[in-house]
Order: C-alpha cells, then structure tokens, then sequence
C-alpha cells in the first residue's frame, strides 16, 4: 500500500491521490509491483525498500552522494509496538522503520501500520513541514523514542497490576503475563541501543546537523532514546529482583502449604491411632465399662482438640 501526504498552508497534514514534490510518500508492506514502482520512480535501490520489510534487520544509516550531491539516504530504527504473545497475553516488540529522504520526497517503509505514523499523519504531536525533509525524518525519529517512553510507562504500569495480582494469587496465568513484560524491556533494550548507535553517527554527518534547528532537534532525539535507554536499565534491573523475590514467595508458599498439610494430616492420624489400638481382640481399658464408646470418642476428641490448639498457636495453619 503506497499513501501520499503532503503540509498544507494551514499547517495541516492532508492525504493527497498522487505524488508531488515536497510530500510524504508512505509505504506499508509494498507488492513486488510497488516496490518496481517506487525504485523506478524516485530513483533509489530496491535493497532501500526490502530491507525494512525484514522483522530482523538492524538499525542503521546509509547516505549515497552522487558526484558530491546528495542523492538519497536511509535511516533504519526499531520502532515499538503494542502486540499479543502466543498465549495471548500483553507484550511490546519493535519491528524497523525505514525513512529514505531525496532531493524531492520523504518515504517511509514499514511492514505494519504504526501508531506512532498515525498520530504524525493526524498531527497529534507537532507540527509538520512534508517539504523540510530533513526535519521532517528527524521529528520522525523523536516520534520514535516518544513512544518508547510512553509504552516503557505503559509497561510499568502493567507491571505493577501484575504485581498486585501475584501478591493476592500466585496463579500461572499472572506469572506467564509477567514473563511477556520482561520480554518487552529485553526487545527495548536491544532496540534502543540500536538506535543509539545511529542517531550517534547522524551527530557526525553534516547532512543532518546543516541547520542550527535540525542539530538541536537531532541533540533532543538523542536525548529522549538516552532517557528511555536509563528507564530500561533501571527497570529491567527491578524486574530482575522481582523474579527472585516471586521464586522466594512460590517457595515460601509451597512450604506453608506443605506444613498445612502435614499438620492436618497428623490431627487426623489421631482418631485413626486410637480407633485401631480399640480394635485389636486383646483386653483393653474400658472393655467391660457400659459407656466405653462414649469416653473413648471423648478423649480422642479432647487430644485432638489439644493438638489443633497447639499446631495453631504455632502457626503451623
């Protein structure tokens, strides 16, 4: 699917029928006959619009120069997305977004649509210039790490509901959902590392940094993946600690249980010891009294008794 949008006077970003110089050409999960299209039309390699399209393709940056004017560039980062895991439960991944800038157009190529590209197509965040390019990617990328930082809070949040329910009930269901939330800070961490180290080599070319607004909006770029990569590190530690302290309560649990268990099974034994020692044909005390049955379930009522009051105030229930 190939979607056209292009800045209105008004500051508006409206979607347009066809191409024009200065829009923004956006690309979800191209057709071969797509991907023709667009290498052939904007002149760029078809390696440009394939490689985004790969779940596991690492962020990066490519800038082509054409006897010493510019051409083109490619910008890949790994992009947040809410998803399910297998099992249904709450989970955050990234999958790359590639934006290729020309001398004309700005494209962006991606295999799914992203939430972070519909907000930019409604201009919930900011203000948009289609025709500045280079802003234009760079206001892309700080939309990027804004929603690291906003699924990162999401995350925690999670985390804590799920935390509130393991401490009421130590069911799987909470410790599999658990499980997904620490898959997400592992995939965040990876991937804001990755971006890291581009938006690091975007610092040292001069195509980015040309304008004194692009470099201070490239600096706040890098400073909003940093301040996400330190809540990832900080929680990915605390998630850490927490699955020990939860093997410390499984554990903690299953002995309680077990102790539980073992009492109970003991205050019964009790009935059981007498009622057979009773039973056995040898002359016994109270054989021969009219009410034995009576005083023999009375005591053993009385011991069984005695013994739940004691395992009790041990705290052995």
């Amino acid at each position: 699917m190939i979607e056209y949008y292009i800045t209105q006077e008004n500051d508006e970003i409206r979607q347009i029928e066809g191409y024009q110089v200065g829009c923004w050409v956006h690309v979800v999960a191209p057709s071969p006959d797509e991907i023709d299209y667009l290498s052939k039309k904007l002149d760029i390699p078809k390696d440009h619009i394939l490689d985004p399209l790969d779940k596991e393709e690492r962020s990066r940056i490519e800038l082509k120069h054409v006897e010493e004017n510019f051409k083109h560039s490619l910008v890949i980062v790994d992009c947040p997305i809410e998803a399910k895991d297998e099992m249904g439960f709450l989970e955050f991944k990234t999958i790359p977004i590639g934006i290729i800038t020309t001398k004309e157009v700005v494209v962006t190529v991606v295999l799914k649509q992203l939430p972070v590209l519909e907000d930019i197509m409604d201009r919930r965040m900011e203000q948009y210039n289609t025709a500045n390019h280079v802003q234009f990617l760079l206001q892309i990328l700080y939309a990027v790490s804004y929603y690291f930082l906003k699924y990162l809070n999401s995350l925690i949040e999670h985390m804590h509901t799920l935390e509130k329910n393991i401490r009421q009930s130590m069911q799987n269901e909470e410790l599999y959902a658990f499980m997904a939330a620490q898959r997400s800070l592992v995939f965040f961490a990876t991937a804001l590392q990755s971006n890291k180290a581009v938006l690091d080599k975007m610092i040292q070319a001069g195509h980015y940094t040309g304008k004194d607004e692009d470099k201070e909006l490239l600096q706040d770029v890098i400073i909003e993946n940093k301040q996400a990569i330190a809540m990832t590190d900080t929680y990915t530690q605390i998630v850490g600690g927490m699955s020990d302290t939860f093997s410390s309560v499984i554990a903690n649990n299953l002995n309680r249980v077990m102790k539980f268990l073992t009492s109970f099974t003991i205050i019964l034994s009790l009935p059981t010891i007498v009622a057979s020692i009773y039973g056995m044909n040898v002359k016994l005390p109270f054989s021969n009294q009219e009410y034995a049955f009576g005083l023999i379930m009375v005591g053993t009522l009385i011991i069984t008794i005695i013994t739940t009051i004691i395992f009790w105030r041990k705290k052995y229930f």
